[in-house]
């Protein structure tokens, strides 16, 4: 059994529990039923009459009478009790699928002694026990399927959920919310006057869907909220993982690592510090001008685009990972949970941008974290360009996508592909801004003066072999005008 969170006050939750006038579908009063089939069976239920009801978070209460409300203490120990050989809450977190974090709490109410499992309600789909989805119908707790018309209410009740709206913490006191959430963060960085009173805080907060009134006199805090500005990400136990990861290894690969650190605050209240942080680990290079000056090998902007691309854009419902960065001594990976949703990573500009966390995208433009959908990509390449680097690499994995800036190189020191991606980005960027590439301006990208232009003119027929540019005039292909080939 997890300890006791201080930032919810259990008595009151209890007894606010019991003054509802009947059990519902989303609560059910037990005193001694340890069986743990009936327990998941239950919180298939109650999870999925959670959501029918629109309550963020449904609860199995052992202790409290079912007819009378009244407590009168259970002997039932959650951390006792085993299915085969293992522990209750961790069979229990395999067999409920998916995973929406159950979790036992003991109550020493006044009256005796109380066990809640907090059960929050189904998102995208049905939660099942054992791959069957149950419901609650009075005192019965029939399967989902045998009550179509509940399915059919339950999946329009779903269709429109996202990861955003999902609970992270329930059940929290007013006062408690801003000592969970960074609510200084939230004002300045949305540019909003402080209000005068905690109601007035709350309120503005619950307008960008950071929390949610519980029904109960608490709140639900969010995960929108959570990831953005939790003060302490461990406090909220599903989203932990999703913490950033930023680690440095010592030469090119990944055996022997330098430091690591883990982000302890959310997105965007711990945003500055983490690029802070990753600016101390970047290498620098001397440039001389009337004065001697240092400036980091990466273009700060590709940094921030990236960085906050990797937040925006993972998939949260993947579990146990995040957003990490990697930096190697000849170069820099971001690289975040989750499929491309769009396929940018070959047409660049040409895909409509799209976020799957929409309303997490839509806040960190407003704070000024990240530019307007499908700017920051351009702000990627061209500053990388400006700088005569190496093309950006973009690949997508199974299950994530990672993107990798290199350190100087000469033109000579690139692969022939290499050469061809930087042709193929030059292209995409120059007919992002109404231009046509020509070998002058390819020559410019790779800083290579005009008596060498033939190294350039073999880089774009390279270009045109591999189908990653076309001529800009089909009618005219030797006029020296390029363009992408999805232009």
């Amino acid at each position: 059994m997890r300890p006791e969170q201080s930032d919810v006050d259990p008595t009151a939750l209890v007894d606010r529990l019991r003054a509802l006038p009947a059990e519902t579908e989303w609560v059910e009063f037990k005193i001694g039923n340890h069986d743990p089939k009936k327990i998941g069976e239950l919180a298939s239920a109650v999870s999925n009459g959670a959501r029918l009801a629109d309550c963020p978070c449904g609860y199995i209460v052992w202790g409290v009478a079912d007819s009378t409300h009244d407590v009168v203490g259970t002997e039932f120990n959650p951390s006792t009790v085993k299915q085969g050989n293992e522990p209750l809450e961790f069979w229990l977190s395999k067999a409920v699928q998916p995973d929406i974090h159950l979790r036992f709490r003991e109550v020493r109410h006044p009256q005796g002694r109380v066990v809640l499992l907090e059960v929050p309600a189904a998102h995208g789909v049905s939660t099942k026990f054992k791959d069957i989805a149950y419901i609650r119908i009075g005192s019965a707790t029939p399967k989902l399927s045998d009550h179509p018309g509940r399915e059919a209410a339950l999946n329009t009740k779903l269709q429109p959920f996202a990861w955003e709206q999902g609970i992270a913490l329930a059940g929290v006191m007013p006062e408690a919310v801003l000592d969970l959430l960074d609510h200084d963060a939230y004002f300045t960085l949305t540019r909003q006057p402080l209000p005068e009173t905690r109601t007035a805080m709350l309120a503005r907060m619950a307008e960008d869907h950071l929390i949610a009134p519980d029904g109960r006199g608490g709140w639900s805090v969010l995960n929108l909220g959570a990831i953005l500005l939790a003060k302490k990400l461990e406090r909220f136990p599903t989203l932990s993982r999703k913490a950033l990861r930023i680690i440095q290894y010592d030469g090119l690969g990944r055996q022997k690592t330098k430091r690591q650190s883990t982000g302890t605050r959310g997105y965007a209240s711990g945003f500055e510090g983490a690029l802070s942080h990753l600016d101390t680990l970047l290498p620098a290079e001397e440039r001389i001008a009337t004065f001697r000056e240092e400036q980091r090998v990466y273009p700060a902007i590709a940094l921030r685009e990236l960085l906050a691309n990797a937040l925006i854009h993972q998939d949260m419902t993947i579990g146990g990972t995040g957003p990490m960065v990697e930096v190697f001594d000849d170069r820099l990976e971001i690289s975040n949970p989750g499929k491309p949703i769009t396929d940018f990573l070959t047409r660049l500009f040409a895909a409509r941008p799209r976020s799957r966390n929409e309303r997490l995208a839509a806040l960190m433009r407003k704070m000024r974290i990240c530019e307007e959908q499908g700017s920051g990509l351009e702000k990627i390449i061209a500053a990388t360009e400006e700088r005569r680097l190496p093309a950006p690499r973009f690949v997508a994995a199974d299950s994530s996508i990672s993107i990798t800036l290199f350190s100087p190189r000469r033109f000579a020191d690139l692969t022939r592909m290499e050469r061809v991606e930087a042709c193929y980005q030059h292209a995409a960027l120059m007919f992002q801004t109404e231009r046509r590439m020509t070998n002058a301006s390819l020559r410019e990208r790779f800083g290579i003066e005009e008596r060498n232009a033939a190294q350039v003119s073999r880089v774009i027929k390279d270009a045109l072999t591999e189908a990653r540019i076309r001529p800009a005039d089909p009618e005219r292909p030797k006029a020296g005008a390029y363009v992408p080939f999805w232009a």
